[in-house]
């Protein structure tokens, strides 16, 4: 065999052997898994540590309250003079947060990381009540100070039969 051949075959086989890595994971699961380890770390620094198995909706809101610090929203307290202005004419001493949206796709995120990593539905802390008025709360309270008044979108009806006749949806009598 001559040594050129045995060459392509080399270059060859490590071609083969790239394709057998695993996909990279996509932006909503590389910032699920961040987000997964980022509350694992949460729960562990506290004092005492908390064990996830012992992590429940109060540990959960803690959480959502510390990332407050790192927000980039500013939110108009009642007595401030630009509260339920949309936008401001002068800065203002209010504080930070995080924006209801982040709040809400990183619950999503750490919801579904809850459950991908072991936890029942039925004791996700992440899908408690409790976070659900919290999220609404944190929603009406940015939309008052904004003076943007937040209106939930109403459903649309379901159609009995397809607008397109070329659907190739089956309907059974």
């Amino acid at each position: 065999m001559s040594s050129e051949r045995g060459k392509d075959i080399a270059e060859g086989s490590s071609l083969i052997a790239d394709h057998h890595q695993p996909p990279t994971p996509s932006r909503y699961e590389s910032q699920k898994r961040r987000d997964w380890n980022t509350f694992g770390q949460y729960l562990k620094n506290q004092r005492p540590p908390v064990p996830l198995s012992q992590c429940n909706s109060n540990h959960v809101l803690d959480f959502l309250r510390y990332l407050d610090q790192f927000g980039k929203t500013k939110v108009h307290l009642q007595g401030c003079m630009f509260y339920g202005q949309p936008e401001p004419p002068a800065p203002c001493t209010c504080p930070l947060r995080q924006a209801w949206g982040s709040l809400d796709a990183l619950i999503g995120r750490l919801r579904a990381a809850y459950e991908e990593n072991g936890g029942s539905p039925e004791s996700n802390p992440f899908a408690t009540g409790a976070i659900r008025v919290y999220l609404r709360e944190v929603r009406e309270g940015q939309a008052k100070a904004r003076g943007i008044p937040y209106k939930k979108q109403k459903k649309k009806p379901k159609q009995d039969k397809p607008s397109d006749e070329s659907s190739s949806t089956l309907f059974f009598s």
